[in-house]
């Protein structure tokens, strides 16, 4: 039995490496949002601010968060499993994915971490966990968006 054709921008099989990787990077996005509001996993939790450089609250030890910078998290996960369904949709998610966290890395890079405009309550160790992420998004959107199939030798 033949498989039916894929529609170009239908949802294709799993096994396509650009959707693996947006389903990888959105649970990934999921589950540190998710952790960030969960107190053993975040440290200082009853520091937690929603927003603004007085959220004394630390996402293992070391990670500055906030409940916005939390909610970021959760949106771009949630959004990387919806768009993951389709191909095209997939590698649009880890490039534009990975320009939010570029560009939440050059905010943290550009701002005072104890000035009101800290929004996000980031710090050095969020500054480069935003730039690994946003490298690592914009990277596997360069990956294909159909498996390879190896060809088999003539008979």
């Amino acid at each position: 039995m033949t498989p039916a054709p894929e529609v170009p921008n239908g949802p294709g099989p799993v096994s396509s490496p650009v959707r693996i990787a947006a389903y990888v990077m959105a649970v990934a996005l999921l589950i540190v949002g998710v952790l960030g509001f969960v107190p053993g996993a975040t440290s200082g939790f009853g520091d937690l601010e929603f927003t603004g450089p007085d959220s004394g609250a630390t996402l293992f030890g070391t990670f500055a968060v906030s409940g916005l910078l939390n909610l970021v998290h959760l949106i771009v996960g949630g959004a990387g499993l919806i768009m993951a369904r389709f191909r095209r949709a997939a590698r649009v998610y880890l490039f534009a994915g990975g320009l939010v966290y570029l560009a939440m890395f050059a905010f943290g890079v550009a701002i005072d971490h104890t000035a009101e405009e800290n929004v996000l309550s980031v710090n050095e160790a969020s500054n480069w966990l935003h730039l690994g992420i946003g490298v690592l998004m914009v990277l596997l959107g360069f990956l294909p968006a159909q498996r390879i199939r190896k060809s088999e030798p003539a008979d």
